[in-house]
């Protein structure tokens, strides 16, 4: 069941026009297409899943499938931290290339710093916007509903678990895009990596421990990996350095760029209409 969540408030108004260095004038530009907050019941997370859910221009007459971009927030974050999506909608529209935007909780009270992981019943982030999300929107708006029309876009903690979940299931996305982004799972600072308890788990968050393996599945299942990372970013520059080192050494295909700037909202909303770009020209187009 499809369910619409009406905007509370004054606090919710000024969350929304605060990402990514937006302003609320900025934050008020009428869109092109139609933004909705849905959600759907996550047996993952014993519990609503709500999202973002961007529309293109012209969606409701075409009769057209689009490409679906999924895009994950920040983290720590608080439970409303996945309305913070407006600069992207807009970002995309400037390209002018149609695409449909989900944009899911990736934290609640109590759950602020999930890094996007599978943790046990209640907790499984993860299988919930990997698996569930995608079968759900599949199954309620005209995607293209496979691989080549899907998208796992995300913002640093974000950007980890678009790398990640996308190395845990390939099935399910050909693009990945990380925006300042880290590869393996950090403490709420993102200044240490989080011990999860075993070598197994360790290994299994981790987006280097797939490096050597990911070049045979990547045949089979062609993939764009690109990863961007700010040149004054002193927590997750080096990784991003040592993740290109190592998938070049692989001889793994994927796009690292350094850009002017820092771990910052200007950086994101410089570049996030190229980026997009770079990622919609290697999903199917609309048809």
């Amino acid at each position: 069941m499809v369910r619409t969540f009406r905007r509370a408030g004054l606090a919710a108004a000024l969350l929304v026009a605060v990402v990514l260095g937006t302003t609320a004038s900025a934050a008020q530009t009428p869109l092109h297409g139609t933004l909705s907050e849905l959600s759907y019941h996550s047996r993952a997370l014993h519990a609503e899943l709500p999202f973002e859910l961007y529309l293109p221009p012209g969606y409701e007459l075409s009769g057209k499938r689009y490409p679906v971009i999924y895009f994950l927030h920040g983290l720590p974050a608080g439970p409303y931290g996945f309305r913070n999506v407006g600069p992207i909608v807009r970002a995309l529209e400037k390209t002018g290339r149609p695409a449909i935007v989900v944009a899911p909780r990736g934290a609640r009270e109590g759950d602020d710093d999930p890094e996007y992981l599978d943790w046990g019943p209640g907790r499984n982030w993860e299988t919930a916007i990997a698996r569930e999300l995608p079968e759900y929107v599949d199954s309620h708006f005209r995607t293209i509903g496979n691989r080549t029309g899907r998208a796992l876009v995300g913002v640093s903690a974000g950007g980890y678990g678009a790398v990640l979940l996308t190395l845990h299931r390939l099935q399910a996305f050909s693009v990945v895009e990380s925006w300042s982004g880290y590869f393996r799972p950090t403490n709420r600072k993102g200044d240490a990596v989080l011990d999860l308890g075993s070598r197994a788990a360790n290994h299994r968050a981790s987006a280097h421990a797939f490096v050597h393996r990911v070049r045979r599945t990547l045949a089979r299942r062609p993939t764009f990996l690109a990863f961007y990372v700010g040149r004054g970013d002193k927590r997750f520059r080096a990784e991003n350095e040592r993740l290109d080192r190592e998938l070049t050494a692989a001889r793994v295909p994927h796009l690292f760029r350094v850009y002017p700037g820092a771990h910052e909202d200007s950086l994101w909303q410089r570049y996030a209409r190229q980026w997009l770009v770079r990622a919609l020209e290697h999903l199917a187009p609309d048809r």
